[in-house]
């Protein structure tokens, strides 16, 4: 149960269940940009991280001692061509991967789709500084809009190609969960799977998985085919382990019982809900840090998500320095969560779903927008203003004109005229391709409507 002396009745009226409405008490500063863009932002100046004590889980499959913190590679710095495009700061991730590695972080882990299908180049040429038994590197079959067998067998080759390397250590079926149907045609009924389940054979992959989001009906279907699947990737957070949104996920719980009953390695993505749980509204970053003062709200995901045993690897974007060492802190080594922190989190978690936030992750797979929609950003500016109070109910909220000041200014500042919710027409091709199953559309159209309240003074 909640403890009502630490969580009162003052707070509870600061929380609205409905989409889209909170009261907003809270500082108006905060839905303001950084100031410094995080384009600009080094990853020197930070401070240190231990070494020689990484926490290290050993696959069953293998032997491989791999380090309990991932290193996810969907969120390497950008930076701007001479023309103006969105490239990957290759002088940044170099630094990062060797810091990583300096440190103990041994598995790295990409996509064809990451960065609009940068990051596996990106990555190898970081990777192919140092000896290939430093690192272990894991890689997927992005292929849910190319299920053609040729093309399919040709972004497998291609990984190697843009990895650099001989062999993958870890390989996966992308993102499954759409339906039984979509797997078979992606896998079964071109004969890909029996194609990988050969590479695997030859040693050209060492380890053969999937990784996953939504129906359940997929996750069984699955796990229960008759192959050896040597491990899975699922979402895992104190959220989503009891918690997750029906229709988009399964609760961690669940998965991960079904997977250690079988003795099957468990990687882990999102264990910061895509940065919600670093970013949640002020009243729970303060509950959190209540608790231990001297640790990132981030860091109790992060021990949650290490706390299982059959957990092989957490994965974690860390774009900045900084959230590098706050994660390495973290895990060297881990500190497993007591009983009584569980049930803690437990509470946290049943808070944090009182909240009207969009549940996106940032991963990007939505985009490019053939209408030039930021959609991440739309979506994230909005979740940001929420956890921080600045999304009035109505125009008879005490703090009405300075958060409608404070979110329309932010608005046009985090978001290009051109690319914002007004100029999207629902055409819903983003939809397919989100694997948190939100109806982007609709979020969009709600949001924009939402905006021109705030612009007419008609909320």
């Amino acid at each position: 149960m909640i403890d009502k002396k630490e969580f009162g009745r003052r707070d509870f009226l600061k929380i609205l269940g409905t989409t889209g409405t909170i009261l907003s008490g809270m500082s108006l500063s905060g839905c303001s940009p950084n100031k410094q863009s995080n384009r600009n932002r080094s990853v020197e100046g930070t401070g240190g991280a231990p070494t020689g004590t990484m926490t290290y889980r050993t696959n069953p499959n293998t032997g491989d001692k791999v380090s309990i913190l991932g290193y996810g590679c969907m969120r390497w710095p950008m930076t701007k061509d001479e023309n103006g495009k969105d490239i990957v700061d290759q002088e940044k991730v170099n630094e990062l991967v060797d810091h990583a590695i300096k440190h103990g972080v041994n598995f790295f882990d990409t996509a064809p789709v990451y960065l609009q299908g940068q990051s596996e180049a990106a990555t190898g040429i970081a990777l192919k500084r140092h000896p290939r038994e430093k690192f272990f590197i894991s890689t997927k079959m992005s292929n849910p809009r190319i299920p053609d067998f040729k093309q399919s067998v040709e972004m497998y080759r291609n990984s190697l190609k843009n990895l650099q390397v001989d062999y993958l250590d870890y390989y996966l079926l992308h993102n499954l969960g759409k339906s039984i149907e979509s797997f078979n045609e992606r896998f079964i009924d071109n004969g890909l799977l029996d194609f990988l389940l050969q590479e695997r054979e030859a040693g050209r992959i060492r380890n053969l998985g999937w990784s996953f989001h939504g129906d359940q009906k997929v996750f069984d279907h699955v796990l229960n085919l008759g192959v050896k699947w040597d491990f899975v990737l699922i979402q895992l957070n104190y959220v989503d382990w009891r918690h997750a949104d029906p229709g988009r996920n399964v609760n961690a719980e669940y998965l991960y019982n079904e997977l250690a009953k079988r003795n099957i390695p468990v990687n882990v993505m999102e264990p910061l809900l895509g940065g919600r749980l670093s970013k949640m509204n002020d009243h729970l970053v303060a509950r959190l840090k209540q608790r231990r003062p001297e640790q990132s709200v981030a860091s109790w995901a992060f021990r949650f998500a290490g706390h299982w045993p059959g957990v092989l690897t957490v994965l974690s974007g860390m774009t900045y320095k900084e959230h590098l060492v706050d994660n390495l802190k973290t895990y060297s080594p881990l500190e497993p969560l007591t009983d009584d922190e569980l049930d803690f989190l437990e509470e946290t978690a049943q808070l944090y779903k009182k909240y009207p936030t969009i549940p996106c992750n940032d991963c990007k797979y939505c985009m490019p927008c053939p209408y030039g929609i930021d959609i991440p950003g739309i979506l994230l500016h909005y979740n940001k203003c929420v956890n921080e109070g600045n999304v009035p109910k109505d125009s008879q909220d005490p703090n009405y004109r300075k958060a409608r000041r404070a979110y329309l200014v932010s608005y046009d500042r985090t978001v290009e005229k051109l690319r914002q919710a007004d100029h999207c027409t629902s055409c819903g091709q983003c939809n397919e391709h989100c694997p948190q199953r939100i109806n982007i559309p609709r979020e969009i159209e709600r949001i924009d409507k939402f905006i021109e309240q705030l612009k007419q003074e008609t909320l």
